[in-house]
């Protein structure tokens, strides 16, 4: 059956951000001039899914807002002839159908994913975690659907990271299938340097097939009580059903930390041709100061 549906994790608390989260959420932080949400919301446009899930929490009323129409504000732009500005704001209350379920105790992943069980049905679907920001010719979970449609099972990005910083990943082992497509034999979650199997952590983006949800619900909770989407791919595999891994081509930003927030807004200004140039004469001049 081919993906049509993703589900966008964006129920988490963004500790890492206080106290700036503590009435904005962190996925609707900006990158430039664009919520971080929004870059996520526009990968899986571009990689053809139709139906998008944005499973949210308490106090994110303004990520629902951000994806709707503003009167106001439009018939405003139009008044004072921002033209430019209206066409966007009108793009992006129209970028996808979506809709918005909430997660209403934070119980971890698998238990946030299963908020969208009655919208997605018992289908394959592709699954975000917004913090990773992916930026790509083909977008990264376009890449995976690939895999998806060529291996079937489900499917998990990896990346290759220095061996100190996957202890904060799940980790997988596995056997090459092909340049950058492996058949993943083992998954840990955060392993320690020793323990980890190898040096490819998994990242924010998955395809998962139906066979996934049963798997989900009977997910235990971990020692802080949460349900690991890790846990359930482990009894993914103890069950015999097929997972393949696709280490994606692209840059990927880790935006739920402050610093790799702040490279990406670097990054991501220094490509645009209205922001670029300027701030490469700023960042010349604080290197010579």
């Amino acid at each position: 059956m081919a993906i049509r549906k993703a589900v966008i994790l964006a129920a988490g608390h963004g500790t890492r951000f206080l106290p700036a989260t503590k009435a904005v959420p962190k996925e609707m932080l900006p990158l430039v001039d664009k919520p971080v949400i929004q870059y996520v919301v526009e990968e899986a446009v571009a990689a053809g899914l139709q139906l998008i899930v944005l499973v949210t929490a308490g106090a994110k009323r303004s990520v629902e807002d951000h994806f709707d129409r503003n009167p106001e504000l439009e018939q405003l732009l139009e008044a004072t002839n921002k033209d430019a500005a209206l066409q966007e704001i009108r793009r992006v209350a129209h970028l996808a159908e979506i809709a918005f379920v909430r997660q209403k105790e934070r119980r971890g992943i698998a238990h946030a994913a299963l908020m969208a069980r009655h919208v997605i049905g018992d289908e394959p679907f592709a699954l975000f975690f917004p913090d990773d920001i992916i930026v790509s010719s083909v977008p990264a979970i376009r890449q995976l659907i690939s895999v998806h449609e060529e291996h079937g099972g489900s499917v998990v990005a990896v990346q290759r990271l220095p061996r100190q910083e996957v202890v904060h990943y799940g980790v997988i082992g596995a056997e090459p299938l092909e340049e950058r497509v492996y058949r993943v034999n083992r998954i840990v979650e955060k392993p320690s340097v020793e323990e980890a199997p190898s040096d490819l952590a998994t990242v924010g983006r998955f395809v998962l097939a139906a066979d996934v949800w049963p798997l989900l619900e009977r997910t235990p909770p971990d020692a802080n009580g949460e349900m690991q989407l890790t846990d359930s791919l482990a009894m993914m595999l103890d069950a015999g059903l097929p997972l393949f891994a696709c280490e994606f081509e692209g840059e990927r930003f880790d935006t739920g930390r402050p610093l790799g927030l702040l490279k990406a807004s670097v990054a991501l200004a220094l490509r645009r041709e209205d922001t670029g140039p300027a701030l490469k004469r700023y960042l010349r001049s604080l290197s010579l100061s």
